[in-house]
Protein backbone atom coordinates (compact mmCIF):
# COMPACT_ATOMS: atom_id res chain seq x y z
CA UNK A 1 0.00 0.00 0.00
CA UNK A 2 1.47 3.36 -1.01
CA UNK A 3 -0.74 5.43 1.27
CA UNK A 4 -1.46 5.47 4.98
CA UNK A 5 -4.74 6.49 6.57
CA UNK A 6 -3.64 9.38 8.78
CA UNK A 7 -6.90 10.91 9.96
CA UNK A 8 -10.61 11.45 9.66
CA UNK A 9 -12.50 14.67 9.05
CA UNK A 10 -14.78 15.34 12.01
CA UNK A 11 -16.49 18.53 10.83
CA UNK A 12 -16.01 21.93 9.21
CA UNK A 13 -14.46 24.61 11.41
CA UNK A 14 -15.40 28.23 10.85
CA UNK A 15 -16.53 29.79 7.57
CA UNK A 16 -13.28 29.62 5.56
CA UNK A 17 -13.27 25.93 4.73
CA UNK A 18 -11.07 24.74 7.58
CA UNK A 19 -11.51 21.11 8.65
CA UNK A 20 -11.38 19.68 12.16
CA UNK A 21 -9.52 16.38 11.88
CA UNK A 22 -8.99 13.48 14.26
CA UNK A 23 -5.46 12.31 13.50
CA UNK A 24 -4.41 8.66 13.60
CA UNK A 25 -0.77 9.52 14.31
CA UNK A 26 0.99 9.49 17.69
CA UNK A 27 1.46 13.24 17.40
CA UNK A 28 -1.07 15.37 15.48
CA UNK A 29 1.77 17.56 14.16
CA UNK A 30 3.06 14.58 12.14
CA UNK A 31 0.18 15.06 9.68
CA UNK A 32 1.61 18.44 8.63
CA UNK A 33 4.79 16.70 7.41
CA UNK A 34 2.82 15.06 4.60
CA UNK A 35 2.31 18.39 2.81
CA UNK A 36 -0.40 16.83 0.65
CA UNK A 37 -3.26 14.66 1.84
CA UNK A 38 -5.67 12.56 -0.20
CA UNK A 39 -9.41 12.39 0.32
CA UNK A 40 -11.22 9.91 -1.94
CA UNK A 41 -7.98 9.67 -4.02
CA UNK A 42 -8.00 13.43 -4.73
CA UNK A 43 -4.85 15.29 -3.60
CA UNK A 44 -5.20 18.40 -1.43
CA UNK A 45 -2.23 20.59 -0.53
CA UNK A 46 -2.12 21.60 3.14
CA UNK A 47 -2.30 25.41 3.26
CA UNK A 48 -2.66 25.86 7.03
CA UNK A 49 -2.29 23.57 9.99
CA UNK A 50 -2.64 23.93 13.75
CA UNK A 51 -3.33 21.70 16.72
CA UNK A 52 -6.12 22.76 19.06
CA UNK A 53 -6.19 22.46 22.83
CA UNK A 54 -8.52 19.49 22.31
CA UNK A 55 -5.75 17.58 20.46
CA UNK A 56 -7.55 17.75 17.12
CA UNK A 57 -5.85 19.13 14.02
CA UNK A 58 -7.35 22.07 12.16
CA UNK A 59 -6.43 22.16 8.49
CA UNK A 60 -6.99 24.42 5.55
CA UNK A 61 -6.69 22.59 2.24
CA UNK A 62 -6.37 24.01 -1.26
CA UNK A 63 -9.65 23.51 -3.10
CA UNK A 64 -11.89 23.77 -0.02
CA UNK A 65 -12.78 27.48 0.02
CA UNK A 66 -15.68 27.70 2.47
CA UNK A 67 -17.81 25.94 5.07
CA UNK A 68 -20.26 24.57 2.49
CA UNK A 69 -17.43 22.86 0.60
CA UNK A 70 -15.89 21.62 3.87
CA UNK A 71 -19.20 20.08 4.97
CA UNK A 72 -18.95 17.57 2.09
CA UNK A 73 -15.82 16.08 3.69
CA UNK A 74 -17.39 15.20 7.06
CA UNK A 75 -16.53 11.60 7.99
CA UNK A 76 -14.02 11.15 5.15
CA UNK A 77 -10.61 9.54 5.73
CA UNK A 78 -7.37 11.42 5.07
CA UNK A 79 -4.53 9.52 3.50
CA UNK A 80 -0.89 10.45 3.03
CA UNK A 81 1.90 9.04 0.87
CA UNK A 82 3.96 6.53 2.84
CA UNK A 83 7.15 8.16 1.48
CA UNK A 84 6.16 11.46 3.18
CA UNK A 85 5.57 9.85 6.56
CA UNK A 86 7.90 10.68 9.46
CA UNK A 87 10.52 8.02 10.18
CA UNK A 88 9.50 5.49 12.81
CA UNK A 89 11.60 4.65 15.84
CA UNK A 90 12.56 1.08 16.69
CA UNK A 91 9.50 -0.85 17.84
CA UNK A 92 7.00 1.50 16.16
CA UNK A 93 4.78 0.37 13.29
CA UNK A 94 2.06 1.78 11.12
CA UNK A 95 -1.36 0.40 11.99
CA UNK A 96 -1.97 -0.46 8.35
CA UNK A 97 1.03 -2.82 8.55
CA UNK A 98 -0.29 -4.55 11.70
CA UNK A 99 -3.80 -5.21 10.34
CA UNK A 100 -3.91 -8.57 8.60
CA UNK A 101 -1.05 -10.14 10.55
CA UNK A 102 -1.46 -13.66 11.86
CA UNK A 103 -1.52 -13.55 15.68
CA UNK A 104 0.31 -16.52 17.17
CA UNK A 105 1.82 -17.58 20.48
CA UNK A 106 5.57 -18.13 20.86
CA UNK A 107 4.79 -21.86 20.57
CA UNK A 108 3.05 -21.35 17.21
CA UNK A 109 -0.58 -21.62 18.37
CA UNK A 110 -2.81 -19.60 16.03
CA UNK A 111 -4.92 -17.08 17.96
CA UNK A 112 -6.50 -15.19 15.05
CA UNK A 113 -5.91 -12.47 12.46
CA UNK A 114 -5.54 -8.81 13.45
CA UNK A 115 -8.65 -7.00 12.16
CA UNK A 116 -8.39 -3.62 13.89
CA UNK A 117 -6.24 -1.44 16.14
CA UNK A 118 -7.89 1.16 18.36
CA UNK A 119 -5.76 4.01 19.72
CA UNK A 120 -6.39 4.56 23.42
CA UNK A 121 -3.86 5.05 26.24
CA UNK A 122 -2.44 1.78 24.90
CA UNK A 123 -3.37 0.29 21.55
CA UNK A 124 -6.21 -2.23 21.66
CA UNK A 125 -5.86 -4.98 19.07
CA UNK A 126 -8.91 -6.82 17.76
CA UNK A 127 -8.24 -10.26 16.34
CA UNK A 128 -10.76 -12.55 14.70
CA UNK A 129 -10.83 -16.32 14.92
CA UNK A 130 -13.68 -18.48 13.67
CA UNK A 131 -15.93 -15.44 13.31
CA UNK A 132 -15.42 -14.27 16.90
CA UNK A 133 -13.58 -11.11 17.97
CA UNK A 134 -11.01 -11.10 20.75
CA UNK A 135 -9.65 -7.80 22.11
CA UNK A 136 -6.41 -7.30 24.01
CA UNK A 137 -4.16 -4.36 24.91
CA UNK A 138 -0.77 -4.21 23.22
CA UNK A 139 0.95 -3.46 26.53
CA UNK A 140 4.48 -4.35 27.47
CA UNK A 141 4.94 -8.10 27.63
CA UNK A 142 1.86 -9.19 25.67
CA UNK A 143 3.31 -8.55 22.21
CA UNK A 144 6.66 -10.32 22.03
CA UNK A 145 7.52 -9.57 18.41
CA UNK A 146 6.11 -7.95 15.30
CA UNK A 147 7.43 -9.81 12.26
CA UNK A 148 6.35 -7.92 9.16
CA UNK A 149 8.43 -10.15 6.87
CA UNK A 150 6.59 -13.32 7.95
CA UNK A 151 3.33 -11.39 8.57
CA UNK A 152 3.10 -12.55 12.20
CA UNK A 153 2.36 -10.95 15.53
CA UNK A 154 3.97 -13.11 18.23
CA UNK A 155 2.17 -13.08 21.60
CA UNK A 156 3.07 -14.18 25.13
CA UNK A 157 0.26 -16.68 25.78
CA UNK A 158 0.17 -16.30 29.60
CA UNK A 159 -0.10 -12.50 29.47
CA UNK A 160 -2.58 -12.69 26.57
CA UNK A 161 -4.83 -15.02 28.61
CA UNK A 162 -4.77 -12.55 31.53
CA UNK A 163 -5.85 -9.58 29.42
CA UNK A 164 -7.86 -10.84 26.47
CA UNK A 165 -11.57 -10.04 26.31
CA UNK A 166 -13.60 -12.63 24.41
Amino acid sequence: MNRLVIGEVLKPQGIRGELKVKTFTDFPEDVKAFGTVYIDDTPYKILSFRVGTDGAAYMGLRGIPDRNAAELFRGKKLEGDRDDAPALEEGQYYIVDIIGLSCETEEGEFLGVVKDVTNLSSDIYTIEKAGKNILFPAVNGVVVKVDLDDKKLIINKAKFDEMAVY
